[in-house]
């Protein structure tokens, strides 16, 4: 963790360079502002049909941290926001999910 999830209309899914973009920017945002190690993070886009709502959906989780303050994920995703604007054109509903390490069963 943490996990940052796209799920973008398959018509509006940008080029694989600008994806490229958006995932580097994630990465050094999840690495630099949330303090996750690089092997922890993952990057994940998905086609999907529109129904309503903003253009893009991005869901991130993540494990708590007494360091993750209100504050620290304020300025996350305020920088995500603005990433996904610059690589995609596209407006976000960013949604963020904390979970405490005992609710976290995980592999690989």
């Amino acid at each position: 963790m943490p996990n940052v999830t796209f799920y973008i209309p398959t018509g509006q899914m940008p080029s694989d360079e600008r994806l490229a973009e958006l995932s580097c920017d994630c990465i050094k945002l999840c690495t630099s502002v949330l303090e996750a190690a690089l092997k922890n993070v993952h990057v994940i886009y998905v086609d999907v049909r529109h129904g309503h709502g903003h253009p893009v959906f991005a869901e991130v989780q993540y494990r708590l941290e007494t360091f993750r303050t209100p504050s620290v994920m304020n300025q996350f995703m305020e920088a995500l926001d603005n990433a996904i604007a610059r690589c995609t054109g596209l407006t976000a509903r960013i949604r963020c999910f904390g979970y405490a390490a005992s609710n976290i069963h995980a592999r690989n």
